[in-house]
């Protein structure tokens, strides 16, 4: 076997979900768009096609419906003359043009004669196509036209890299007028088709690929449309409409998200345009589903509910889009474990890891149909139903979620901490599941100072805020509800947890809380952002808040873009690894509001500027998953990383927990107030407007402008009982 085999197979059995890279996304440069269960990546010219990293295609419920579709022009991909989403993610408007055209040895159709125009979106299980073909040549042209198409019905998982033993059965090829239809009946005995069907109708089909005739007058054109509509067993066929219809449906509904949400605007255009982008990603990813609207985590390898994610996420948007957590708590009662099984790592009382619909879920080829192995989606899921009620004061809701808040709280308690200790570990019981149960979960993303894997069961120190934090908001539940009893009794558990804490993983050697406390209690005393954590629950004292904030800002840690996972004086860093040395833009953004939490202005204000400026360079200032953690050069931009997702949930909506740190923003119910505590803005963004802010009954619009080291705040619309005060 060749050696780059060898090594490609020990990182599969070692890592079963290691995400195989033989290609990047810095070379491939896909386009990507996303509406309800179903994503499709392109190409720039818009095609669907097996090379680079092999993920291109069209997805539904976690199976790829389209492997291939190009376009060619005589027998030739056209040239590519520009290629964009648009700003809101509606649309892939991709322009091309014909390479010159021989016969004989002789150009017939020099290039640039003709121009097609591709214009892509996503709808209700079906993506849309119009082509427009214009000649402007001076005598008529006469030219072929033709898509060739594949389905492979590939697990999303399959596509990742993990190879299967056996595969489904497919079924065959049927055609009939415009329409082709492509089956696979899957292990699961599910049947899954592709319904692709052209208007007008081809001249001929051949096995895998379409042929239209064009007939071109000087200055005139034809108009192709190209339906591809996923069709699963699992649900009724998708009602495949006119383009025109279909686009005009996914337009409403974009306006109709749009109003929902307050308006940001700034004096900075490019922070604008990282606002803007930030806002339409989330649109794309956020999915309706039984229990509400919930933002899927990122594509394409995490384009399902994902629970870490989605309450960070959550968290992020808390103060300007409170409506996002309400149906994130919703759903995640709605799949709390209720009984325990080990193959899915599920217990009572905890929170849902991810769920997958695709072929190997079904089958249990991968444990993640429904599966619970997050040790820290249970803690987030409490502090995130305290944060929203304090928010939004909906009563309603956290009484009828009570009794998960509860069942959550007794899972803490009882199988969280097995061994009594006062602190929450993890060890996996499916021999299938994460290793890793935090949200660093690759296999060597626990480690010793000297390099040596943790044993476990672990215990995280940013898990322990996250139990802290967690108790904290369930006693002011617990009060509101007149539980009084119960609230006294999380408030002393709280105390005791912070005092354990602080004696455990505090660590003069590297001046930083430890990384995680191993099975035999011993810390990790690596220099991670894991500690930045602390912040943002509040479980650090402020005396070593300030120094684990001025840690995270030293050369080893701050690359210029934005806090590392870990310092490069660790024996594992790696800037090029995922969780061992690069930045995240979630990370970042929770380390800065906690950063904000203890009144430390220059360093929130050191990893907001790091990330905007990583923001101006990124493509259409879109921040992804993750990038490498290079220490920034002059006149470079950030280095990509090769399989990150993008877009990505909790990094778009890093930029409005970021500016929401800047601020010093609190908002609550009641009484129905805005609050700015030694808020501030950075130069570059010296002036800034939000309208529509929700307050309880009431909104407000707001204009908010930097004088000197202050900043000065200003009522341009008030609606309700809504009070702003300011705290310097």
């Amino acid at each position: 076997m060749p050696a780059g085999n060898t090594v490609k197979e020990v990182i599969r059995v070692r890592d079963h979900f290691y995400i195989l890279a033989t290609s990047s996304l810095a070379d491939s440069r896909t386009q990507v768009l996303k509406h309800g269960e179903s994503f499709a990546v392109f190409d720039r010219h818009g095609d669907i096609e097996p090379i680079g990293q092999g993920t291109q295609g069209l997805y539904h419920e976690g199976t790829r419906f389209l492997s291939r579709l190009v376009l060619k022009l005589n027998g030739e991909r056209p040239m590519l003359l520009s290629s964009s989403v648009k700003e809101d993610n509606a649309l892939l408007a991709v322009d091309l043009t014909n390479s010159d055209i021989l016969t004989d040895g002789n150009v017939v159709l020099p290039r640039g004669t003709l121009h097609l125009a591709r214009e892509k979106f996503l709808w209700n299980a079906v993506c849309y196509e119009r082509i427009i073909i214009t000649s402007y040549s001076l005598s008529p042209v006469a030219v072929s036209l033709s898509v060739q198409l594949q389905s492979d019905f590939a697990d999303v998982f399959e596509v990742r890299g993990i190879r299967r033993e056996r595969r489904g059965n497919p079924l065959g090829v049927e055609t009939k007028g415009g329409e082709v239809v492509v089956a696979y009946k899957g292990l699961d005995r599910a049947l899954r088709r592709t319904r692709v069907r052209c208007s007008p109708p081809p001249a001929r089909i051949q096995p895998g690929e379409l042929h239209f005739n064009l007939h071109l007058q000087p200055r005139g054109r034809e108009v192709f449309y190209l339906t591809a509509a996923c069709e699963p067993e699992s649900s009724s066929a998708p009602q495949v409409l006119a383009f025109e219809t279909a686009f005009e449906q996914a337009g409403r509904a974009l306006e109709t998200a749009r109003r929902r949400v307050p308006q940001v605007h700034t004096s900075n255009e490019q922070f604008n345009d990282w606002v803007n982008r930030a806002a339409a990603d989330l649109h794309m990813l956020i999915t309706d589903t039984p229990h509400g609207p919930y933002p899927y985590a990122g594509v394409p390898w995490f384009s399902t509910a994902f629970g870490r994610d989605g309450i960070i996420t959550a968290f992020e948007t808390l103060w300007i889009q409170p409506e996002l957590a309400r149906s994130v708590l919703t759903y995640l009662a709605a799949t709390q474990a209720t009984e325990t099984n080990p193959a899915a790592d599920a217990e009572p009382g905890k929170i849902l890891h991810e769920t997958r619909k695709g072929e190997m879920a079904a089958l249990g080829e991968v444990p993640f149909g429904r599966y619970y192995g997050s040790v820290d989606a249970t803690p987030l899921f409490v502090m995130l139903a305290g944060a929203y009620f304090e928010r939004t004061g909906d009563r309603a809701l956290i009484e009828r979620i009570w009794p998960n808040i509860e069942l959550a709280l007794r899972w803490i308690d009882e199988h969280g901490d097995v061994d009594g200790d006062g602190f929450v570990e993890y060890a996996r019981r499916s021999p299938k599941g994460l290793e890793h149960q935090g949200w660093k979960d690759s296999r060597d993303a626990i480690f010793h100072a000297d390099g040596t894997l943790a044993e476990g069961p672990i215990a995280l120190c940013e898990v322990q805020g996250y139990v802290y934090a967690a108790r904290q908001w369930a006693a002011a539940l617990a009060e509101a509800l007149g539980r009084h009893e119960h609230a006294s009794v999380l408030r002393i558990q709280t105390a005791q947890l912070r005092a354990r804490f602080e004696k455990a993983f505090w660590c003069d050697a590297i001046s930083s809380y430890a990384l995680a406390l191993d099975g035999r209690k011993r810390p990790c005393q690596v220099r991670t952002s894991n500690a930045g954590h602390t912040l943002f629950t509040g479980i650090a004292s402020p005396e070593r808040a300030r120094l684990v904030a001025r840690g995270l800002l030293e050369e080893d840690m701050f690359t210029g873009w934005g806090i590392r996972t870990v310092s490069s004086r660790a024996v594992r860093y790696n800037p090029m690894s995922y969780h061992n040395g690069s930045v995240w833009p979630h990370d970042n953004a929770l380390i800065a509001s906690g950063m904000a939490r203890y009144g430390l202005s220059e360093p929130v204000l050191r990893v907001f500027t790091g990330l905007f400026d990583a923001a101006i360079f990124l493509e259409l200032h879109r921040l992804p998953e993750l990038f490498c953690g290079f220490t920034r050069r002059p006149g470079e931009g950030p280095t990509l990383y090769p399989v990150a997702c993008s877009p990505q949930a909790w990094s778009a909506a890093a930029v409005f927990m970021l500016l929401g740190a800047c601020l010093g923003i609190s908002i609550t119910a009641s009484p129905p107030q805005v609050r700015f505590i030694h808020a501030f803005l950075p130069e570059s963004v010296p002036d800034i407007q939000i309208r529509g802010l929700q307050v309880a009954s009431g909104s407000v619009d707001l204009s908010i402008s930097r004088f000197k080291e202050n900043v000065s705040v200003n009522i341009l619309r008030r609606e309700g009982d809504v009070e702003i005060v300011s705290f310097n």
